[in-house]
């Protein structure tokens, strides 16, 4: 990664009608709840959706709230908003199903916990590439110092630009992403519906350990079951995240899946068929004569 200064961002909107995201109605009276990564978007959990939906499952895959709007207006976005956006997809879940599992990718992982805390009826929640702090082995030296600046004016125009290998170890979806990645202006945000955000607010960083710090404290509070899945090689965030979410929820079942050929975007990278899989087997064995 390395560190942008921009004094004025976002001149053209990354889309005039951002899509609210995916749904896909099932056939066995059971809901999946998917919550894709900060700066991300909801065709990063496609697979997934499609998977989970073809073995029978309603599957809800909202738009994180400001996704895909302007990085002006994403940047200034509050944790509580990217939650309300799961919430309000769970909320629209529960009339019509009997079972709803929620899972999430890196900070999805963590909305995907809190739900579990709020409602402790939902019947199970996969933490995919959970990120509590960023230690994996592509996050440069320096990441560690700039939310100092989240309490400086810096934190309004500082940016990281994104860089391979993009959380994807699979070079040809790599290829893809940087096509669009290296050409990327932050003035100009158009198309990232297909790939996220090649840019990074610093002022998002601030927001995501609020996030961070109001959850952590929440862990011991959650008794659904609990499955974590983990790339060993995750470029963004190591396996000591899964494990401390391991060590420290109450669930009487929980498991962490290892990755050994994937790096932080496990939903599209080499392994996505072994993490739909590992989800299913995890949620069916919550469902009766699944």
């Amino acid at each position: 990664m390395s560190v942008v200064f921009a004094f004025r961002t976002a001149l053209k909107s990354a889309t005039t009608e951002p899509k609210p995201g995916h749904f896909l109605p099932g056939r066995n009276g059971h809901a999946v709840l998917l919550a894709h990564g900060l700066t991300g978007t909801p065709t990063e959990m496609r697979f997934i959706a499609w998977f989970l939906n073809n073995q029978g499952y309603t599957v809800s895959c909202p738009r994180l709230a400001n996704h895909g709007q302007s990085m002006d207006v994403l940047k200034v976005t509050r944790w509580e908003e990217f939650y309300a956006s799961v919430r309000q997809a769970y909320e629209e879940l529960r009339p019509n199903h009997e079972k709803i599992f929620v899972g999430g990718l890196s900070m999805g992982a963590l909305l995907a916990l809190l739900l579990a805390e709020e409602f402790p009826k939902i019947a199970g929640v996969s933490c995919l590439s959970p990120t509590l702090f960023y230690d994996g082995w592509n996050v440069p030296w320096y990441h560690f110092f700039l939310p100092l600046g989240s309490h400086t004016p810096l934190r309004n125009f500082t940016y990281f630009k994104e860089e391979p290998p993009y959380g994807l170890k699979n070079e040809r979806i790599r290829e893809k992403v940087h096509e669009f990645y290296q050409h990327a202006d932050i003035h100009d945000m158009h198309d990232v519906d297909r790939f996220g955000y090649p840019f990074f607010p610093v002022r998002l960083l601030a927001e995501l350990q609020r996030l961070v710090t109001h959850i952590e404290k929440r862990l011991p509070n959650i008794a659904s079951p609990c499955q974590i899945i983990q790339a060993r090689h995750d470029d963004m965030s190591s396996v000591k995240n899964a494990q401390r979410i391991y060590d420290r929820v109450a669930s009487s079942r929980k498991e962490i899946v290892y990755l050994e050929n994937s790096y932080h975007v496990i939903t599209a990278d080499q392994e996505r068929a072994k993490v739909a899989q590992s989800m299913l087997d995890f949620f069916n064995a919550e469902v009766p004569h699944a």
